[in-house]
């Protein structure tokens, strides 16, 4: 008795009973898979691993067996994945369906398998996510610490004028040299350069709107909101300072005129009025 069952298992597990088919599947690594394992469907155990074989250092091929009932839903796009039933349980082999309008795997097919994640790769992946994690913290620290001290290039670039003036003159350019391309560009309408040159000015005035957008997030910057205040007051007590000495100009040549027309008339000749009129 004992014999018929075991020679029944073994046949169905060749497939002489005609209840089950193999289907291959070829793997660079099976991350530990063995003969015996699971093979699941749509959440469904449908067959067994049967066999493991090494065929290169790169290369494994598992042999599956599969309920037959089963292979009218396994299309020719199917892919085989070996992952854990759970955290820490055995390997299982999971064959996702493919498309519908596919026709079945047959007997012996080799379907197509997706490379398992390996748990030493996730691990060595988070560990250097947190190395850099830390190597971030510190520099936004010692940035930090810079700015607070004003020790910094950046803290010394935000408080020299001159870089200022040369950021604001750039964008000046920047904008006179928009407004030329599109000059140039209606006078080429009808060339065959309009349509790259339309792409190169909308490409500069798309530049100087950036530019134009950085500068005011700087100047709303907490940062650097100090400063623009500071060279904002320095410019208008500069153009109020140019102003008094326009008007100081002013005044003393409207005194200037008007005292070489009071000369002119001192000297202009009394012309003498003859006897007897």
């Amino acid at each position: 008795m004992v014999f018929v069952s075991t020679i029944y298992f073994v046949g169905k597990q060749k497939n002489i009973f005609g209840n089950t088919f193999h289907l291959k599947a070829l793997f660079k690594t099976v991350s530990g898979l063995k003969v015996g394992n699971n093979v699941r469907f749509s959440g469904i155990n449908i067959g067994n691993v049967n066999e493991v074989e090494l065929l290169t250092d790169t290369s494994v091929m598992v042999d599956l067996v599969i309920r037959k009932k089963y292979q009218e839903f396994i299309k020719k796009d199917a892919r085989a994945s070996i992952g854990s039933d759970g955290l820490m349980g055995d390997k299982v082999l999971t064959i996702s369906p493919g498309t519908s309008d596919k026709s079945p795997v047959n007997n012996e097919d080799i379907i197509l398998t997706k490379n398992a994640i390996e748990m030493e790769d996730v691990m060595l992946s988070a560990k250097t996510s947190v190395d850099n994690a830390g190597i971030i913290t510190a520099q936004l620290a010692e940035f930090t610490t810079k700015m607070n001290t004003g020790n910094g290039a950046l803290s010394k670039l935000i408080s020299d004028e001159k870089f200022s003036n040369s950021l604001q003159g750039t964008l000046v350019n920047l904008q006179t040299a928009s407004n030329e391309f599109a000059l140039f560009t209606a006078k080429l309408n009808s060339g065959g350069l309009s349509e790259s040159l339309d792409t190169t000015m909308r490409n500069i005035q798309g530049a100087t709107k950036g530019l134009n957008e950085n500068m005011e997030a700087a100047k709303s910057n907490f940062l650097l909101k100090g400063f623009f205040n500071k060279k904002k007051k320095a410019e208008a007590k500069k153009a109020a300072e140019l102003k008094k000495e326009e008007d100081k100009r002013i005044k003393q040549q409207l005194k200037f005129t008007a005292d070489s027309i009071k000369n002119a008339t001192l000297i202009i000749p009394v012309k003498k009025i003859p006897d007897g009129l």
